[in-house]
Formats: structure tokens, sequence, C-alpha cells
């Protein structure tokens, strides 16, 4: 019996299979496995053909349906394991195949893949014009050192011709992966025993063979964190059903140097932009860390209970629901985190108000003491500089920055602000009430005076956490070698929460990396949504210089976002209804279409006009039950951390995205002005990033200022 795997490439497409297609693959898949070797060489159902004129004479093809064919590397050395590598329409399927060549990587011995054609035709272009170059990109680095980590002859040929970065980003689409990331690692800098250390020797299996071997059973098992091996039935059935929980924590190689590296000598920084993994690369360093000891606990944490609830679930696929690992980490919200610290110390601890009833309470303080400041001036004040900077008196804040606040405060004005402080406060107390950032203050004195809970905490969605957020985290394990693995996106940051990590103790000086490759969306959403950030400077993650989107990109491609104005609420919902006829008619499932808005009304009537329809939907707040169907509803906010093959954002319109009410005057502070239109831009910005392969962007009456710049 055939024993069957499945490769990266074919997952990277297989889940964009409209539903017929996908069925073809489930049935011709069970036949293979159900089938002996031979009788697969000489089935006339599934027409195992070999492919004309292919650089890899292993290459075969299987028929999914009429139109559509199974790329399939064979063995040829008598073993019984196949290898499945992409599904494609007919005529695509055999030229995909034709160009293709499969080998094993002679230093980290796993199967790696090359348009070995479009090599052949690319190198010799290069190497034309690298004669007049004053200096290449690898000058200094051996051929037997490039021999050493891995570069075979075609490769190196093609290396030798590399004048700069640009040029080596061209052909990364060609070459094969280990190698691609050796030459990046050389290119950014690294010692070639660097390289080694990072790259060959993280990859390469304990026992892997002292030679390379060329036998594709072999090949396989040394590539399992790219390759899934198949041992039975219902094994294909879950994974088929399911293919994108299956692998949506799977490790790309651009991201395995961060995960994985042995150790790091104090806090990590991992930033990119939507879709680039950094969440994934959390939880392979969670695992990671998990196998260093027997007996280390972690805190895996993020900033909202939807997004750690995505975490744990994430965390199980990945550890195989190991229950002995899962429990020595704690998955929670930095929150909920401080607040268990501060209960386990006083059962009659205050509970924490919500922000609407704190405004209520800032807008009595001044009433009461005929103040010249609006509550919302002074809600800002208290959580960027107060809070922000953990000032307990009236002199710390008399001579504490106000960086980032817009209009100037002299010391009477100071004191102004401190009596409406401790008004609010008071309040507060009398209510037997805090606020969660109050919370948070409270957990790190406590922490701060006992030992370290934890050996390890990993940080995702870190953009969104306020200094007294981080002061929890900061005191909740020891500072020392891979104490803190944060990650986040600038672009992404929805909720205004300013910090500089370095002022917390949290260096990441050296031990900081950028994920620039998108492995969701296409590059036309992609590029289409980088746009709207393209106005404004976005401060960096750990607040000292400034963030940019430079070399994001994205290797899948597809249709341009839809951009559409409306001349009313009505005319924009009832198109939205069609659109959603049209891709559930496409084979898109219900559950993998999202709609968002800014506001809860808008959805309201997105979901009177599907169900009219006869169209399933789904509100999303907090998280969603697995295995519910229906198109998810969600408000813009609530959209973080989820994707849908097609989203559509309802109603950016003017006074709507950004919202008005939200948006600090300027004449009132003009920094805090620009901050609140920079958070409102990311909010749209992450919003349609949640879409892979279809955007729809529309509005009624006049659009927001926002797509001014956009066609």
């Amino acid at each position: 019996m055939p024993r069957l795997a499945f490769a990266q490439s074919f997952w990277d497409g297989y889940d964009t299979l409209e539903k017929p297609i996908r069925a073809g693959v489930r049935k011709a898949m069970a036949k293979f496995q159900a089938m002996s070797v031979a009788e697969l060489n000489a089935d006339k159902g599934l027409h195992l053909e070999s492919v004309e004129n292919a650089r890899d004479s292993r290459m075969r093809t299987i028929r999914i349906t009429d139109f559509w064919r199974g790329v399939v590397l064979a063995p040829d050395d008598g073993s019984d394991t196949f290898l499945l590598v992409n599904v494609l329409p007919h005529d695509d399927a055999y030229t995909w195949a034709a160009k293709r060549l499969y080998s094993a990587n002679s230093a980290t011995r796993a199967l790696e893949v090359r348009n070995a054609v479009a090599l052949d035709e690319l190198t010799p272009l290069y190497e034309t014009a690298a004669r007049n170059a004053p200096r290449l990109l690898f000058a200094d680095v051996s051929d037997g050192t490039l021999r050493e980590l891995g570069i075979d002859d075609q490769v190196l040929r093609a290396a030798r011709s590399i004048v700069d970065k640009a040029q080596l980003e061209a052909f990364a689409t060609l070459l094969p992966e280990d190698q691609l990331e050796v030459l990046q690692y050389l290119a950014e800098g690294f010692s070639p025993d660097e390289v080694y250390r990072d790259v060959v020797a993280v990859r390469r299996p304990a026992d892997a063979p002292a030679e390379p071997v060329e036998d594709l059973a072999t090949v396989i098992a040394n590539t399992s964190a790219r390759i899934r091996l198949v041992t039975g039935p219902q094994e294909l059935e879950e994974i088929l059903v399911k293919p994108f929980a299956a692998w949506r924590v799977f490790l790309h190689p651009s991201q395995r140097r961060v995960a994985y590296r042995a150790s790091y000598g104090g806090p990590v920084q991992v930033t990119g932009g939507p879709g680039t993994g950094k969440t994934v690369a959390a939880l392979h360093r969670v695992k990671h860390l998990l196998g260093r000891s027997d007996d280390g606990r972690i805190l895996l944490t993020t900033y909202t209970n939807a997004l750690a609830t995505g975490l744990r679930d994430m965390l199980g696929l990945l550890l195989d629901e190991d229950e002995k690992l899962l429990a020595r980490v704690d998955v929670t919200t930095v929150d909920a985190f401080a607040h268990g610290i501060v209960r386990a110390d006083s059962a009659a601890a205050p509970k924490p108000l919500g922000d609407r009833e704190q405004r209520q309470l800032w807008e009595k303080a001044v009433k009461q003491l005929d103040l010249p400041f609006s509550a919302q001036f002074l809600a800002q004040e208290y959580r960027h500089v107060i809070l922000g900077q953990n000032l307990r008196d009236l002199d710390a804040y008399l001579g504490a920055s106000r960086r980032g606040r817009g209009t100037g405060l002299g010391p009477t004005r100071r004191r102004e602000v401190w009596r409406a402080v401790e008004r609010f406060e008071h309040f507060l107390r009398s209510r037997g009430a805090t606020t969660h950032l109050r919370i948070c203050a409270r957990a790190a004195e406590l922490l701060a005076d006992g030992p370290a809970p934890y050996a390890h905490v990993v940080v995702d969605e870190a953009q969104d956490l306020h200094p007294a957020q981080w002061r929890v985290l900061r005191a909740a394990v020891t500072p020392g070698p891979d104490d803190l693995f944060v990650t986040g996106d600038p672009h992404q940051r929805i909720y205004d929460s300013r910090v500089s990590l370095g002022s917390l103790g949290i260096s990441t000086t050296g031990r900081s990396f950028r994920l620039r490759v998108n492995y969701r969306s296409t590059e036309e959403i992609l590029a289409w949504s980088a746009r709207l950030l393209a106005p404004v400077d976005v401060e960096a993650l750990e607040g000292e210089g400034t963030d940019s989107l430079a070399g994001y990109r994205s290797l899948l491609h597809g249709h341009r976002p839809q951009v559409q104005g409306y001349a009313t609420r009505q005319e924009e919902t009832e198109a939205l209804v069609e659109r959603v006829r049209t891709l559930l008619a496409e084979g898109l499932a219900p559950h993998e279409i999202g709609v968002c808005a800014r506001f809860n009304l808008s959805l309201d009537a997105a979901e009177d006009k599907l169900k009219a329809a006869g169209v399933p939907v789904l509100r999303v707040k907090g998280q969603v039950a697995q295995g519910s169907e229906g198109v998810r509803l969600a408000t813009m906010h609530a959209m973080k951390g989820l994707e849908f093959r097609a989203v559509s954002v309802l109603g950016v319109a003017e006074g709507s995205v950004p919202f008005s009410r939200e948006i600090t005057p300027r004449e009132a502070d003009p920094l805090q002005h620009e901050a609140d239109l920079l958070r409102e831009r990311c909010l749209l910005f992450v919003a349609c990033t949640r879409a892979r392969e279809t955007l729809s962007v529309s509005w009624s009456g006049t659009a927001s200022p926002f797509l001014s710049h956009l066609s």
C-alpha cells in the first residue's frame, strides 16, 4: 500500500479550491491510499502519468476531475512513499510539473524544490549584468563555504551573479527554501558559522545520515516540519476536510530561525505586517522552550479574550493536545493574569470599571470641581501620563515628562489635573471599584515582592499593551536569557497604547527581527491596504523611531480589491447581499466570508438583509464556537486575530471612519488629534488585511478621507 505525504505547496492552494475540486481531491486521495503500488501504476481511473520533458523524472500527474490534475512526486527507488505537491488545472499542472526539480539539501538533508527552468533562463542575464558591477553580494564567501551550507551547483552559479539584496529577492521564488534562507542570512551580514548554527543545524535531524541520500521516503522524513505524512484513512479525511485548521500552525522556513534559535541573551522582539506569521512564530517558540526543560512554566499572553482563545486552540494543535506539555503553559490575557495575582492576595479585590463608566466619573469630577478640562482630556492624561509612568503623587506628576501630549501644562494646571485624579480615584474607592490598569499596577507590585512565577513569557499582539501591563509581564519572569519573546505590529495598534520598552527594563537591542513575507493575503490586497498607512509615520513597537512596511510583500496573487460607493445605506447593504450570494455560488463556505463595520448598527442592517435572503449569519462577539456555520459579522475591533477567504468592509464613510466622536479636536491637543486619527486608520488597515483572497470596501454618501488617495 503506497504511503501518501502532502507538501506545503499543496496546502498553499488547496484551501482556495472550489468545493467540487476539493471533493475530487479527497476522493482521489482516498482511492490512492487504498491501492497497492502495483495497482496504482496499472490503474486507469487515477491516470497516474509521467510528465513529458520534466526536469525531474519522478514527476507524475493523477486525475482529480475532468479538468484538474494533481501533481505527484513518485519514488524511483522501489519505495512506496508518494508526495502530493500541487493541484492545478490540467494544462497548468503539466507546465508547473515540467519546470520543477526536487532534491535533497546536502546540508540540512531536507527535501527542497526549485523552478529549475526559470533559474537556467534568468541566471545568464544576471551574469551579463554582473560583469560591470563594482561588487557582488557574496564576494566574501568562498564556493567551499557555500557548499558546506548546502548551496548546490545550480544555485551557486546564480548566487555568483547577484549584485545586491534586491536581485536576491528577484530570485527568491525560484530558489529552494533552505538555500534561499542561507543566502538571505549571509546577505544580512551573518557569518557562515552563525548561518550554520541558526539555519542548517536547527533543520538537520539529529539522526540524519552522514551523507546526503536521495531516497524519497528518507528525505521526506527529514522534512517533517514542512511535509505531512498520512498514516491512515481517518487521518487523511481529517486533514482534507479541515486543511486550514490543520496547517495554521505551519512554520515557514523564513520564520524558523527566529522561533527555534537555541537561546537568546535576553528579550526578543519580532515585528511584521499582518499575515507574516508572528503568532505562529510565538507558538513555535513556546514549543521550543517546553523542550528545553521538563518543569519550567511558560506564560503565553495577549490583549483580548478572543485572541487568547485562539492561541489556546492553536497551541493544542501544535502540541498534538499533549496534556503534560499543555499543563505547563498558562494561556490568558495580561489583564486576566494580573487579576489572578491581585485576587490571590486579597479576596475582596475591587472590580474594574469599563471605559464608559470611567468616562462618566471623569465628567462628574469636571462638573464638581469646575475644571477647565474636558472629561476626554483628563481620561487621556490619566492613561498616558499618570498610569503610563506609574506616578503616585503630585510631586511626581509635577516633574513628569508629558511626551506625546500636545497641550502644555504649567504647575498650576498640573495641580488642577491632580485634583481631578484624586476626585476620580475617590469615586472609584467609594464604589469599591478600580480600573484594569490599576489592577495591573498592583499586580506588578505584588510580583516584585516574590519569586517570578514563570521561566519564560511569550507575548502576542504586543502593540496594544499599556506600560502598566508591560510592568506586570516584566515582573512575571526573572530578567535573563529567554525571558521575554515579544511579537507585534505597530501598524495594527488600535488601542492607542504608547510605550518605551527600554524604559521598562525590556531591551531588545541586537535581538529584534522583522518578518516581511505575508503568507495570508494576496499581493493585491496587501498593496492596497498598505497604502492606507502610506501618508503617516508609525512609531516603532519599542517606542523609539518609526516602523516601516518597506519590503513587505506577498507570494500570492489574485483580484484587486473592489472599492465602491453608494447613494444610500440601503443600496450598500443590498449590494453586500448580492456579493455574498455570488461568493457562495462560487463555492465559498459561509464561515469563509467575513463582513465588518465600524458600528454594530451597520451590522444589524446587514444581518437582517442577509437573513431575509436566506443566508446563514453568525455575529462575532468575543469568540465563535468551533464548527458554527454562517457568514461572520463583526465590528472592526472584533476582526483582530480573524481571517477569511473573502471580507467585505462596510460603512467606510466620512464621519464613521474615522469616527468623529473619537477624535480629539486639533485645537484641544494637536498631538492627541493625530494619534486618534492614526488609531482609526490602523483599525481600517486591520479590517482590510483579514482578507485572504477577496476584499470589498464600500460606503454610502461621502467616502472616508482615508480613501481619498486610493483608487
